[in-house]
């Protein structure tokens, strides 16, 4: 194993022509740069350089380690210049899965801000639900997930793994526009019981069915999806009701569609994972940050 120090003495010497010119280039005394190169050769195994006169000539050896050298200390000073510029935050990789709805709500806000103040700084974004997408942060396919829970159906998170709280999204329930209970502020729960419901992912779904339970009744599934516009969708159709998270508001896409809270009142927690070491990386915490940002912005609204 080459140490760098070495090699950076070892091409001053090849270039100035002698272990005296080496150690004036260097600022090293003349002996440190011949106990340098000794260990250099130890590593080695051979010679890299014969006495010629009050200068060095290299060996075969040695001329072989001159035609690396060069490369190694160029790769070596990359390494560092993109080391330094990760640190900085002038660059920087971070792949982010988040659940649609945070996709199309946290995400786009928390990026434009990022950009703006950090531009070398890449966003990878892929989508899944939790638990599934937690599983993803643990075998290393992403940096950061963002999941939600619901109150009293919380799944085990694996211990090494740092929840971030960001933000509780209530819940809500999508009505077409011109249904009779469209007027209210607010929805009962049990004054659905009647209407066909469009279900979401398996989280949400059991979430809906225990509030259901709650209230006494078992609902009409009559369609199931995970594609939010799906669903706006076929309740703009008035084939079916459904209850869906407050962020899915801010994007809904159809007219005909409207957003009513509903009671009794539930809310998610949704948060960002991260594997605990990721947290020193700067560009991660810078993300996190971003994302926390955005949620408390949307939780003063």
């Amino acid at each position: 194993m080459f140490e760098s120090r070495h090699i950076k003495t070892f091409h001053e010497v090849v270039r100035t022509g002698s272990y005296s010119a080496a150690a004036r280039s260097l600022g090293y005394t003349q002996p440190a740069i011949t106990q340098q190169m000794k260990a250099l050769e130890r590593s080695v195994g051979t010679p890299l350089f014969t006495r010629a006169g009050r200068g060095v000539r290299l060996t075969e050896a040695g001329e072989a380690m001159a035609r690396h050298a060069g490369v190694i200390l160029e790769s070596i000073s990359a390494a560092q210049e993109q080391m330094n510029a990760i640190t900085r935050l002038r660059s920087g990789r971070v792949r982010v899965c988040a659940f649609p709805s945070a996709s199309a709500t946290l995400i786009p806000e928390a990026m434009a801000r990022l950009s703006a103040e950090h531009p070398g700084v890449r966003v990878e974004l892929l989508e899944g639900e939790p638990p599934d997408s937690l599983r993803q942060l643990v075998r290393g396919e992403c940096d950061i997930t963002l999941a939600f829970s619901y109150p009293g159906l919380h799944d085990d998170v694996p211990e090494d793994l740092v929840e971030v709280p960001l933000m509780e999204d209530l819940l809500t329930v999508l009505l077409p526009a011109g249904h009779p209970l469209a007027r209210r502020k607010a929805v009962h729960l049990a004054d659905l019981r009647d209407e066909r419901w469009i279900a979401g992912c398996l989280r949400c779904r059991a979430n809906f069915l225990h509030a259901c339970a709650e209230e006494g009744f078992a609902p009409d599934i009559a369609f199931t999806t995970d594609d939010n516009l799906v669903v706006q969708s076929l309740v703009a159709a008035g084939v079916g009701v459904a209850m869906m998270p407050a962020l899915v508001l801010s994007f809904l896409c159809h007219t005909k569609v409207t957003g009513r809270a509903v009671e009794p009142h539930t809310r998610r927690q949704v948060s960002a994972y991260v594997l605990r070491e990721h947290l020193r990386i700067p560009a991660t915490a810078l993300v996190l940050d971003q994302l926390k940002a955005v949620a408390e912005a949307r939780v003063g609204c």
